[in-house]
């Protein structure tokens, strides 16, 4: 069953941390199958306050996502999005 990880960014807090993490996210994706289905894409605020930014990740299973999510690779860069801005981190099942 496919899941989702979907990263909604509520605020910025260091701008130079968040480029450092841009820069560096891409290739922890090595050897995971995940595919980035929206990353900061427009939006449309349907109902209530939108967040600053929207990543939705497909993988085809949860234990796929949370291998990726805990792997050795992510682990260190995931670090510059902590010190870089307030988020959520969901990971939901499809159907």
């Amino acid at each position: 069953m496919s899941a989702y990880f979907v990263f909604t960014r509520e605020a910025t807090l260091d701008e130079s941390e968040m480029k450092k993490y841009g820069e560096l996210v891409g290739p922890t994706f090595k050897g995971h199958p995940a595919k980035i289905l929206a990353a900061y894409g427009a939006q449309e605020e349907v109902e209530g306050e939108g967040p600053e930014g929207i990543v939705i990740i497909e993988f085809p299973s949860k234990e796929a996502a949370l291998g990726w999510y805990n792997s050795p690779e992510y682990k260190e860069v995931r670090q510059h999005r902590f010190k870089g801005g307030k988020y959520r981190a969901t990971l939901v099942e499809g159907l």
